[in-house]
């Protein structure tokens, strides 16, 4: 099993920058495909950003590819997602994830096709 905790979060202007870390504990973050999701009041949760085990595909929501990049520090076995010019509407509670399938691209947009989640950490972007 894995434990995952993020951090990070917190209110930022429109057009500003944040990193969120999700550390993780009891397994290390290569033997998981990662995923970033969010959830906005009243929305579906939806994928932001994932990572294969491999750490070498990456793949991106279509409405933050080119803002959001995703990436990991295997040493300290976090994964992170650095937020750039952010909008009012990326406001929303963002989850970490894993899975120990090697899941497809298809299927890494799927919430529940991943096993373990974080408490959340929430992004609110002002105008």
């Amino acid at each position: 099993q894995v434990q995952l905790v993020e951090s990070g979060g917190g209110l930022v202007q429109d057009g500003g920058s944040l990193r969120l870390p999700c550390a993780a504990s009891g397994r290390t973050v290569t033997s998981y495909v990662m995923g970033w999701f969010r959830q906005a009041p009243g929305k579906e949760r939806e994928l932001v950003a994932s990572t294969r085990r491999s750490g070498g595909r990456r793949y991106y929501g279509d409405s933050v590819e080119a803002r959001f990049l995703i990436s990991r520090d295997n040493a300290k076995n976090e994964v992170y997602l650095q937020m750039n010019s952010l909008k009012p509407e990326d406001t929303a509670v963002y989850y970490c994830a894993a899975d120990s399938r090697e899941l497809t691209r298809a299927t890494m947009r799927t919430p529940g096709n991943y096993e373990y989640w974080g408490q959340g950490t929430q992004v609110t972007v002002s105008s």
